[in-house]
C-alpha cells in the first residue's frame, strides 16, 4: 500500500478514479501482465528477426502530385524516363577504339542483359542493335547498327567503329565527348512482369557490384567502371544501413554506461535499456505482420523509439530512487512512481505520436511510412515504459547503492540548483526572455537563406565522396547529356503530334529552357525534323528549320527514334538535360516551362511537365514546400491542445510550447547555415525534434505546478523541481543527443544530416525548458490562482 502522506501530496495529479483503477489493474495483475508481455515479446520478436530491407521507386515520389500523376497517366508512351542505370565503361589508357576494351564492352553489355529487373527491350549500348548510325548521301539516306556487321576487332573494322561513331547522334549521349569512356543503358522493371515481384534493389546493386564491376574491372585492368541510377543509389542506401548496426551497438552501450552513472543502480541501468529494445522488437515485429519493410528513410525510427524509451526510463529510475530513498518498498515506490509520472508521461508519449503523424501531410509514401513505424513504436514504449517497465522494478526495486546515490545526490548538488533555480529570479527572467528575442530575431534572419530541395551536385543521401557520387561526377564531366532530365510531355489530339504548330510551339520552348540557367541541353522531335530536314536539303543549315510543308514534315520524322513519339502520335516527350538537381535549378525550368505552357496551352497541344528524375524532384520539392508550414502548425496545435487538456491553462501552454519554438526556428537557421535543405531526408526531423522535445517541458512543468499550488514561491518551487526532476532531464537531453550524435559518421549522408539537426533539437530543447521555461514563467503563472482552482477542484 502507498504511503498516506505521500498520497496526499500526489493525488493533485491524477482524478480520484482513475489512480485506483489504474493501479489495481496494473499492480493487483503483476504476474498476469509480465506472463502476457513477455509471450507478446516473443511472438512479435519473432517476427522483428525477419524483417527485410524495403525500397520502391514508386513510394519514394509524390504518386498525388499532378506532375507525378501527369507522368504515371503516360508512362507507357514514356520509354526508359523513369527508372534505370547507366554504366559508364571507361578506358583508362588510349581510347575505346581498341579491341580490348570493345570486346570487355560486348562482355559487360551481355552480363547486363541477363540481371533480372532489366528492361531488355530498352537496353543500349554501342554493341546493341537499337543504336545505329545514320548519313545523308547522293543516293538518299543510308544508316546502320554502329558496331559494323563485319567487326572483327581489326584495324580495319575499327576505323569503320570509329567512323560509324562520328556519324550517329550518341556522341555526348552513349559515347563520351573525348572518346574514352561509353554508357550501357539499362531501363528498370519497378516489378517483374511474370512475376509480379518488386525490383529487389539490394540484390540488383550487389550483382552490379559483383558481376559487372568488380568482375570487369579485374578481368580487364585498362577498364574503369561508373554506375548511376536510382536503383543504385537506392541500393548503395541499403547497404549503407548495414553500417547502422554498428551504430546501434554504439548507442546501447553509451547510453548503458550513462544510465550506470546515472543511477549507480544495475536494475536501475539494465532494466530501461531492456525494455526499451523490447518496444523497438515489437514495432519491428508489428511492421513485418503489418506487410512493411525497412526502406532507407524508415530504419532510422528504431534508433529514435530507443531514444525515446530510455528518456522516459529514466524518469521512472528516478522516481523510483527519490521515493526509496523516503523508505517505501520496491512495490510502493513503483506505485508512487507511476502515479506521479503517468499522466505527464502518457502526455509527452502522445505528443511524441501526433509528433510523428503529422509526416502524414506530406504526400509521399517513404514519410508516410516512417509516420507509422514512429507512430507504433511510441505507442508501444507506452506500455513498455509505464506498464513492463515499473511492473519488473516493482520486483527487484532500486539497489541499496542506488539509494545511497540519490540520497548523497540531493545534499550535494543543492547548491547548482540553487543557482539554476535564479532562471525564475525577477531580476534574471528578463535577461533571459530578452536573450530568447535576440536568438529569436538571428534565428529569423538567417532562416530567410533555407532552400527546399537539394543544394549539392550528386546523390546528397550520399557523401560527396562515395563512390556513387565520383561515378556521377564523371559521367557529367563527360557527357553531354547529364544523368538529371526533366521531361515536359507535349499531349495532341491522336495524329497530330508531328504538326507544325505542335513542333513550332516545341522549338519555341526549346529555344527558351537552351538560354535559361542551369540547363545543359535538350532534345524533342522538333529537332529531329530540323536535322533531318537539313540533311534532305545537301546539309545547307539555311534549311535547319521546321518546314510549313506537313509533307516534308512528316518526311523528317519517319525514321524519329521511338521514344519521342508513342503508338498513336498524341504523345511526344521534350527532354531537358539539367547541369544538376539543385532546388535552384529545378525552381528556375519549372517556372519557366509553366509560363510557356500558360501562353501557349490550347487545342492543338497542351504541355505538362513533368516526368524524368528532375521531375520527380522538382514535384517532391514543392510537395515538401506546400507541407512543412502546415505540418508544423498542426503539430504545435496537437501538443498545445494536449497540454491545455492535461493543465487546464492557457499560460501553461505558452511556457512548455514557446521554447519548442525558439528551437525549431534555430533548427531552420542552423540548417541554412550549414547547406542543408528541407527534403524528404530532413523535414522529418522537424516534427520529430518538436515532438521529442515537449517532453523536458511537461516533465519539469509538471512538478513546477505541484509546487506551486503546495504554496511555494516561484524560485522555491522551481528549486524543489530542480531537486527532483532536474538532474533526470538534464541527462535524457545529453543521452539522447550523444545517442544521435554518432550518426555525423555514418557513410549515409542523410543519416549524418539528421543525426546533426536531432542532436542539436534534443539538447536544445532540454535548455529551452531549463532556463526559458522558468523565466516565462515568471511573467505568465499566477500561482495564488493556481492554488484557488486547485482547492475548487478538491
Amino acid at each position: 500500500m502507498s504511503n498516506p502522506k505521500h498520497d496526499k501530496g500526489e493525488h493533485y495529479l491524477t482524478t480520484p478514479k482513475a489512480e485506483p483503477f489504474l493501479e489495481r489493474v496494473i499492480f493487483n495483475n503483476r504476474a498476469i501482465i509480465l506472463g502476457l508481455l513477455a509471450l507478446l515479446t516473443l511472438f512479435l520478436g519473432y517476427n522483428a528477426i525477419k524483417i527485410q530491407p524495403d525500397a520502391s521507386f514508386e513510394r519514394m515520389i509524390p504518386l498525388e502530385h499532378p506532375y507525378i500523376v501527369n507522368m504515371m497517366d503516360n508512362r507507357k508512351d514514356l520509354e526508359n524516363l523513369g527508372n534505370f542505370v547507366r554504366i559508364a565503361v571507361e578506358a583508362k589508357q588510349g581510347d575505346i577504339f581498341n579491341k580490348e576494351y570493345m570486346e570487355t564492352l560486348k562482355q559487360i553489355t551481355d552480363e547486363v542483359f541477363y540481371l533480372n529487373g532489366v528492361d531488355r527491350s530498352g537496353l543500349k549500348s554501342l554493341w546493341t542493335s537499337n543504336v545505329r548510325w545514320v548519313e545523308v548521301t547522293e543516293q538518299g539516306f543510308q544508316g546502320g547498327t554502329v558496331i559494323p556487321d563485319n567487326y572483327d576487332g581489326s584495324h580495319q573494322s575499327l576505323e569503320q567503329l570509329r567512323q560509324n561513331v562520328l556519324r550517329s547522334s550518341e556522341v555526348g549521349r552513349l559515347v563520351s565527348d573525348n572518346f574514352k569512356s561509353t554508357i550501357v543503358y539499362a531501363p528498370l522493371y519497378e516489378k517483374n512482369p511474370e512475376t509480379g515481384e518488386p525490383l529487389d534493389y539490394a540484390e540488383f546493386s550487389r550483382q552490379l557490384e559483383e558481376k559487372v564491376r568488380q568482375k570487369y574491372e579485374a578481368q580487364n585492368p585498362n577498364v574503369e567502371i561508373h554506375i548511376v541510377g536510382f536503383a543504385k543509389k537506392v541500393g548503395d542506401l541499403i547497404e549503407g544501413i548495414g553500417s547502422i548496426a554498428w551504430f546501434a551497438g554504439i548507442t546501447i552501450v553509451l547510453t548503458t554506461l550513462l544510465l550506470f552513472w546515472y543511477s549507480r543502480c544495475i536494475a536501475g541501468t539494465l532494466v530501461p535499456v531492456v525494455t526499451s529494445i523490447i518496444a523497438v522488437f515489437w514495432q519491428l515485429g508489428t511492421l513485418r505482420l503489418l506487410g512493411y519493410g525497412l526502406d532507407p528513410y524508415s530504419v532510422l525510427v528504431p534508433f529514435l523509439v530507443f531514444a525515446i524509451g530510455i528518456s522516459h526510463g529514466v524518469q521512472i529510475v528516478n522516481a523510483m530512487a527519490v521515493e526509496a530513498s523516503k523508505g517505501f518498498d520496491a512495490v510502493t515506490s513503483a506505485r508512487l512512481a507511476f502515479r506521479s509520472l503517468y499522466i505527464p508521461g502518457m502526455l509527452a508519449l502522445i505528443s511524441d505520436a501526433f509528433g510523428f503523424l503529422t509526416l502524414f501531410f506530406i504526400q509521399i509514401d517513404v514519410i508516410r511510412d516512417l509516420a507509422v513505424a514512429a507512430g507504433i513504436g511510441v505507442a508501444f514504449v507506452i506500455i513498455t515504459n509505464l506498464v513492463l517497465h515499473v511492473l519488473i522494478m516493482s520486483y527487484i526495486g532500486i539497489t541499496k547503492r542506488g539509494v545511497n546515490h540519490v540520497q548523497n545526490r540531493s545534499s550535494n548538488k543543492d547548491r547548482k540548483w540553487r543557482v539554476l533555480s535564479y532562471f525564475s529570479h525577477p531580476g534574471v527572467a528578463p535577461i533571459s526572455l530578452l536573450i530568447a528575442v535576440i536568438g529569436l530575431g538571428l534565428g529569423v534572419y538567417y532562416k530567410q537563406d533555407l532552400k527546399v530541395g537539394d543544394l549539392d551536385k550528386g546523390a546528397p543521401e550520399l557523401r560527396k565522396d562515395s563512390q556513387y557520387n565520383q561515378d556521377n561526377a564523371f559521367i557529367i564531366d563527360n557527357y553531354s547529356t547529364s544523368a538529371d532530365v526533366m521531361v515536359v510531355m507535349v499531349r495532341t489530339p491522336k495524329e497530330q503530334c508531328t504538326q507544325y504548330s505542335v513542333l513550332r510551339a516545341m522549338d519555341a520552348l526549346e529555344w527558351e529552357l537552351q538560354n535559361t540557367p542551369g540547363v545543359q541541353s535538350t532534345a524533342s522531335l522538333a529537332d529531329v525534323s530540323k536535322i533531318v530536314t537539313k540533311a534532305l536539303n545537301e546539309g545547307n543549315w539555311n534549311w535547319y528549320a521546321i518546314s510549313r510543308n506537313q509533307t516534308i514534315i512528316n518526311a523528317s520524322i519517319r525514321s524519329a527514334p521511338s521514344g519521342l513519339i508513342n503508338t498513336d502520335c498524341s504523345l511526344t516527350p521534350l527532354l531537358v538535360f539539367l547541369e544538376d538537381h539543385k532546388a535552384e535549378t529545378l525552381q528556375t525550368v519549372v517556372k519557366r516551362v509553366e509560363a510557356f505552357a500558360q501562353e501557349n496551352n490550347n487545342d492543338e497541344h497542351t504541355f505538362l511537365l513533368a516526368a524524368g528524375n528532375a521531375g520527380v524532384e522538382a514535384a517532391t520539392n514543392e510537395v515538401i514546400s506546400k507541407a512543412k508550414d502546415r505540418m508544423l502548425m498542426f503539430v504545435y496545435g496537437v501538443v498545445s491542445l494536449l497540454c491545455f487538456v492535461t493543465f487546464r491553462s492557457i499560460r501553461a501552454v505558452l511556457c512548455i510550447v514557446i521554447p519548442l519554438g525558439l528551437t525549431s526556428v534555430l533548427c531552420e537557421a542552423i540548417m541554412a547555415v550549414s547547406g542543408i535543405g528541407i527534403k524528404v531526408a530532413t523535414l522529418p526531423v522537424i516534427a520529430l525534434g518538436v515532438g521529442i522535445g515537449v517532453d523536458y517541458g511537461i516533465y519539469i512543468y509538471s512538478k513546477l505546478e505541484k509546487y506551486l499550488i503546495e504554496g511555494k514561491t516561484l524560485q522555491e518551487a522551481y528549486f524543489e523541481t530542480l531537486r527532483s526532476t532536474g538532474k533526470a532531464v538534464v541527462f535524457t537531453g545529453v543521452t539522447l543527443g550523444i545517442g544521435v550524435v554518432t550518426w555525423i559518421f555514418s557513410p549515409i549522408k542523410f543519416q549524418a544530416d539528421m543525426g546533426f539537426l536531432l542532436f542539436f533539437m534534443f539538447l536544445w530543447n532540454m535548455v529551452g525548458a531549463i532556463w526559458l521555461l522558468p523565466a516565462l514563467a515568471r511573467f505568465l503563472l499566477r500561482p495564488d490562482r493556481m492554488v484557488a482552482k486547485a482547492r475548487a477542484a478538491e
